[in-house]
C-alpha cells in the first residue's frame, strides 16, 4: 500500500506540472489547445531515447527533453497562433495527433506502436516532488510579474492589449513555449515513472483531459489547476479497484462541478487570496473593543 500510495503521488505530481503548462497557455493566456499531449509525447521519447541509446544521464535529458519540447511549441506557435479562438483549438488537435502518428510510425528511432521498453525509474517521489515544487514556484512568480500581466492582457482583450503598446504575438508565442517546456518535463518524469510508453499513452484523450483539469479548476488560477488535477487524479486512482464505474464517477465529477461552478473551482481566484480574505473576515468579525 505504501508504494501504491507514493505511485499516487508522482503520478499526482506529474499531471500537475502538465496542468501548469496549460493553465499558463489556456487560462491565463486565453489560448484554448487539445493538442498539449503531444509535447508530454516528446518529452517521454527525449527521455526514453536519450537514457536507453545514449546512456546520458536521466536529470540532463530531462532537460533536454522540456528544451526540445519547447523549441517545437516555439516552432509550431510561430505559424498557428495567428489563428485565433476556436481555429486555433481545432489545429491544434491535428498537431498533437501529428506528433503522435510520427512517433508511431517511426518505428528505427521510436519502436513504433508496441512502445519503447527499460526506461530507467528515475522518477522517484523525491525527484517528482522537487520538479514540482520548483516549477510550481517559478510559475506563481511568473503570472504575478510583468510577463504574467501581459498574458491576462493578452487573454482579456486581444485587440486592446494591442493598441496599448503590448506586443501581444510574442506574449502568445512565449506562453506557448513556456507551456511546451512544462509539458515535455512532464512527459519525461512519466516516461521515467513508468519504464515503458507507447504512443496511445499520448492520444487526444490525455490532450482533453489536461484541457478538463485547467477548466475544472478554473481558468486564470494557478491554485484552481494544481486543486482540479489534484481531485481529478485521485478520483480516477483511487477508485481504479472499481474500474467499471470509474470513468462513471470520472465524468459525474466533472459534470457537477461546471453545473454548481460553471467559473470552475477556484474561478480567477489563487488560494492565498482567498485564504488571506477569510482571515480577514474573521478579524473584521471578531469581538470590538469598547471604548
Amino acid at each position: 500500500m505504501e508504494g501504491y500510495g507514493q505511485g499516487i503521488i508522482i503520478l499526482l505530481c506529474i499531471n500537475c506540472i502538465a496542468a501548469m503548462g496549460v493553465s499558463l497557455l489556456t487560462g491565463f493566456t486565453g489560448i484554448f489547445s487539445l493538442g498539449h499531449a503531444g509535447y508530454m509525447a516528446i518529452g517521454a521519447y527525449t527521455v526514453a531515447i536519450l537514457t536507453v541509446e545514449h546512456s546520458i544521464p536521466w536529470f540532463a535529458a530531462l532537460i533536454i527533453a522540456g528544451l526540445i519540447a519547447a523549441l517545437l511549441a516555439f516552432v509550431i506557435g510561430v505559424p498557428t497562433l495567428k489563428l485565433m479562438g476556436d481555429y486555433y483549438a481545432i489545429a491544434s488537435i491535428g498537431l498533437g495527433e501529428a506528433i503522435r502518428l510520427i512517433i508511431e510510425n517511426w518505428q528505427s528511432v521510436t519502436r513504433g506502436a508496441r512502445g519503447y521498453p527499460g526506461i530507467d525509474a528515475f522518477t522517484t517521489m523525491p525527484v517528482a516532488l522537487g520538479f514540482a515544487v520548483v516549477l510550481g514556484a517559478f510559475m506563481f512568480f511568473l503570472v504575478n510579474s510583468n510577463f504574467g500581466r501581459a498574458f491576462k492582457a493578452c487573454r482579456d482583450d486581444y485587440l486592446a492589449a494591442s493598441l496599448l503598446g503590448f506586443n501581444t504575438a510574442r506574449y502568445r508565442v512565449l506562453s506557448l513555449t513556456i507551456s511546451g517546456f512544462y509539458c515535455g518535463v512532464a512527459g519525461g518524469l512519466l516516461a521515467g515513472f513508468m519504464s515503458f510508453i507507447q504512443p496511445v499513452m499520448f492520444d487526444i484523450n490525455k490532450s482533453t483531459e489536461l484541457t478538463a483539469v485547467v477548466v475544472f479548476g478554473g481558468l486564470g488560477s494557478m491554485s484552481g489547476s494544481i486543486l482540479g488535477t489534484t481531485v481529478i487524479t485521485l478520483v480516477t486512482e483511487l477508485f481504479r479497484p472499481i474500474s467499471q464505474y470509474r470513468m462513471l464517477i470520472y465524468g459525474l465529477v466533472l459534470v457537477l462541478i461546471m453545473v454548481l461552478r460553471p467559473e470552475g473551482i477556484m474561478g480567477q481566484r489563487e488560494l492565498k487570496g482567498v485564504l488571506m480574505g477569510l482571515l480577514g473576515s474573521k478579524k473584521a468579525g471578531g469581538p470590538k473593543e469598547v471604548a
